[in-house]
């Protein structure tokens, strides 16, 4: 398994940006897939982002696209997620999280084995 940790979250006003970085231990980083969930108190935590080991290929949720960009240096064994045009529905603790194969149509929490910490996002309007 791989060692997560996120940071870049902070508060920001509606319409602004943040990026978030996912710093990952040990030398395996590039075979990993990896992705951003959210969670709000009481609500399942939601895929956000993700992207494939091999091929780069991205996938998002449909209320992000276009706003929001995942990627990945994997000689700095790091993920990012660029956060444009925020909304206050994007509020929420965001997680790094990675697995071993390819993205499916549809992620949930379950395909993922290693998670980060958290860091929050909060959005004001």
């Amino acid at each position: 398994q791989v060692q997560l940790v996120e940071s870049g979250g902070g508060l920001v006003q509606a319409g602004g940006s943040l990026r978030l970085s996912c710093a990952a231990s040990g030398r395996t980083f590039s075979s990993y897939t990896m992705g951003w969930f959210r969670q709000v108190p009481g609500r399942e935590r939601e895929f956000v982002a993700g992207i494939n080991w091999i091929g780069g290929s991205t996938y998002y949720l449909d209320s992000v696209k276009g706003r929001f960009t995942i990627s990945r240096a994997n000689a700095k064994n790091t993920v990012y997620l660029q956060m444009n045009s925020l909304k206050p529905e994007d509020t929420a603790v965001y997680y790094c999280a990675a697995k071993s194969g390819l993205l499916l149509d549809r992620q949930t929490a379950t395909d993922f084995s290693s998670w980060g910490q958290g860091t929050q996002v909060t959005v004001s309007s």
